[in-house]
């Protein structure tokens, strides 16, 4: 039995509201086609992380999917101080004591069924607060297990679209056998995985997919290329082949969720030696000083 939907804080169309009582219509195009995109930002001691390039890629999804974005950078950034806070009080907390995932979504709004795109509708503007959880030291040390499968999603990967039962269906796999992460491949080619992007270490060198409509770019795509600029790891964008990512010294898995994780465990067949590796060791090392500049 599923447990009871709790009081957190959201913000839905101007209202702060909790996710027990928000309620939006049911022909919204939301609900009924997917039709919208969304944003996850980590806040960590009560303040956004890298809100701004949350922002860029929250303007490009919306401009792909044709949706007029409802607010600028700093009606965003009010949404997102305003749930940070109601968090932290029903938290019990100040905000510096907590760290939070704020989920910001925006639909095409309410309409009569149809696929044509309707014009002049109002975006629904929804958003909510959650704790965000950090793996432990202990987790870390041990890394995570993924498992491979087919690409089979639409080819507009790039945009954050609501649109999300190819990832729903690709998560499950790995969660089936108790794995982390699926990471997948389209034509035998390293794209990402279900909820993560996928960075290989081969040599000493860090790689990745290239930006493209296959994968979503992810903040972590930024800061992972600054990390290494920064630490004097070799970086680089380009395909990636499957036999690549089975070869690998090392595989790595970012997200606003994950931060940067460690792949000990593909297929059932460690990576590497099976341990976390050295340049995983500064990819978090750097994570965690970005986190605190």
């Amino acid at each position: 039995m599923s447990e009871p939907i709790p009081a957190l804080p959201c913000y839905l169309n101007g209202e702060m509201s909790t996710v027990r009582d928000a309620k939006v219509s049911v022909l919204d195009r939301g609900f009924i086609f997917g039709d919208g995109v969304y944003e996850v930002v980590p806040a960590y001691a009560g303040r956004p992380f890298r809100f701004d390039d949350h922002m860029t890629r929250l303007d490009r999804s919306l401009g792909e999917m044709r949706i007029r974005n409802p607010k600028d950078r700093a009606g965003w950034r009010k949404v997102v101080d305003q749930l940070i806070g109601a968090y932290a009080q029903y938290a019990g907390k100040k905000p510096e004591e907590t760290n939070q995932l704020v989920y910001l979504q925006v639909t095409r709004g309410v309409a009569m069924r149809d696929h044509i795109m309707p014009p002049d509708i109002e975006p629904t503007v929804f958003a909510m607060v959650n704790r965000l959880y950090i793996y432990t030291p202990e987790e870390r040390a041990k890394g995570v297990a993924c498992v491979t499968a087919d690409d089979f999603r639409w080819k507009k990967a790039h945009i954050k679209s609501l649109s999300l039962a190819g990832a729903v269906l690709s998560r499950q796999m790995s969660a089936d056998v108790g794995a982390n992460e699926t990471i997948m491949f389209r034509d035998g080619w390293l794209s990402e995985a279900a909820a993560s992007n996928v960075w290989v270490v081969k040599g000493g060198k860090v790689l990745g997919p290239l930006k493209d409509n296959l994968v979503l770019e992810g903040i972590r795509y930024g800061l992972i290329e600054e990390i290494c600029r920064k630490a004097g790891i070799p970086f680089e964008l380009r395909p990636v082949s499957r036999e690549e990512v089975l070869a690998a010294d090392e595989i790595i898995v970012s997200s606003a969720t994950k931060e940067v994780v460690p792949c000990t465990l593909l297929d059932g067949q460690p990576v590497g030696n099976g341990r976390p590796g050295p340049i995983y060791d500064k990819l978090f090392a750097g994570y965690q000083q970005a986190k605190h500049s």
